[in-house]
């Protein structure tokens, strides 16, 4: 027999930017949604397990569509004592801390292998719904090349077979390590089309990979019906990527209004990653041992222009997906994203389709995810306060009562005694 839960008595914001329903019902029949609504208008079966969520905030599992499972934190000595095997390890974890924080679906950036998400899906370990890019590609001395100036490469997360080195010059390498990574399980290609904050031979403001080497990723992904992401930060960067086709712009820092309007014409989604530069700028000055002085430097550098060009982002209607670059910084804390895009400019509902619906728009999960409707996969978290009052409530995970995957609890704060929300305030 199907399990059926009801969730009554909830403040229902669906995703979709409508009014939320007060004093609603959510009807889940096994790991889809089959009611929602008024409940003056949601009949609850006799057999359903019912949560009275005392008037909490129901919404859609939140989409973080940057991270970087295999990393946390840009500490280059615990790089170097750490195999690559207990690097593997310590991803897990750090999917537990996301999904417990409300992220139940997460696209990660580079350097997790496909693996790791076969492991998610097969319920080895627990984790948020997964797409990877497996590698980054990037040119020689470029964003995602692990060289550092005494001649070792590291790597972007630790060397695996199944983890293709990225580096790459001229169109024919771009076109052969673009196979393997697709190859190698990728849903999405990334490229690093400009410098970057945690890298050592580059500006973030520089230009990297020429518009034929990105359009032949393009084409190579758009072979086999994936897409192509691009790490832009420096302005002539994004407009290269934009150019030649990508999807999405990671970061966006020096954006113009040229390239904002090129945005527009081509529905080119921003992932903005307010979070990453404040992360690493309280990071480095909590262990400024650790941290390499040119990283720290051009960490700070960035942040004005960063929320500038968000703020002018919003301004200009680009769509925008949430995502945090977490790894930068802490796992768990993605939801923290969320208070930043209020802070320079969104609304918070706006912010909330950017990390529900809009999110899932960018990821080509909107059928299935990103919305509490009908017929969709039943990825639903109660959150304790009115997010809508005041969004900072989501951004703590202590806030997040209940998680829910696919109809199935991944995170259950709710008292054992009353199946359901006693003692929620």
């Amino acid at each position: 027999m199907t399990s059926m839960l009801a969730i009554t008595n909830a403040t229902i914001i669906d995703g979709t930017g409508n009014d939320p329903i007060e004093n609603g019902t959510l009807l889940i029949e096994g790991e889809r949604i089959s009611a929602v609504g008024s409940s003056n208008q949601v009949s609850i079966p006799g057999s359903a397990t019912v949560i009275d969520a005392q008037g909490a905030n129901v919404l859609p599992g939140l989409i973080d569509t940057h991270v970087h499972f295999l990393m946390e934190y840009p500490n280059v000595v615990n790089n170097l004592l750490t195999p690559p095997s207990l690097r593997l390890l310590l991803a897990v974890p750090r999917m537990r801390a996301t999904l417990d924080a409300g992220i139940t679906t997460v696209r990660d950036a580079g350097g997790t292998p496909a693996g790791v998400k076969m492991a998610v899906e097969r319920g080895v370990v627990a984790g948020p719904r997964m797409q990877v890019s497996v590698s980054i590609l990037s040119q020689t001395g470029g964003h995602g090349d692990g060289h550092y100036p005494c001649c070792v490469d590291l790597g972007l997360a630790g060397k695996f077979a199944d983890v293709p080195r990225g580096v790459v010059d001229g169109v024919e390498e771009v076109r052969k390590v673009t196979r393997e990574i697709l190859r190698a399980g990728a849903d999405w290609i990334k490229l690093a089309t400009s410098g970057g904050v945690l890298s050592t031979a580059d500006a973030p403001t520089s230009s990297q990979l020429t518009v034929d080497e990105i359009a032949t990723a393009v084409y190579e992904a758009a072979a086999q019906e994936k897409r192509c992401m691009a790490h832009a930060q420096g302005t002539q960067g994004i407009k290269n990527a934009i150019k030649a086709g990508v999807a999405s712009i990671e970061h966006g820092i020096y954006l113009d209004d040229e390239a904002i309007e090129m945005m527009l014409e081509k529905g080119v989604y921003l992932v903005p990653t307010l979070l990453a530069p404040m992360a690493v700028s309280k990071y480095s000055a909590q262990h400024p041992d650790i941290v390499p002085p040119m990283m720290a430097a051009k960490s700070n550098n960035v942040m004005e222009s960063h929320v500038r060009s968000f703020e002018r982002a919003v301004k200009a209607g680009v769509k925008i997906a949430m995502g945090t670059d977490s790894g930068v910084g802490k796992h768990g804390e993605n939801s923290q994203e969320l208070p930043l895009m209020v802070k320079y400019g969104m609304t918070p509902m706006q912010s909330i389709q950017a990390s529900t619906l809009h999110a899932a728009r960018l990821l080509h999960l909107d059928q299935q995810l990103g919305t509490l409707e009908v017929g969709k996969l039943a990825d639903v978290i109660l959150v304790d306060g009115d997010v809508l009052s005041d969004i900072k409530q989501i951004g703590d995970p202590a806030n997040v009562k209940l998680v829910l995957k696919g109809g199935q609890a991944a995170k259950n704060l709710l008292s054992e005694q009353v199946p359901l929300l006693a003692g929620l305030r």
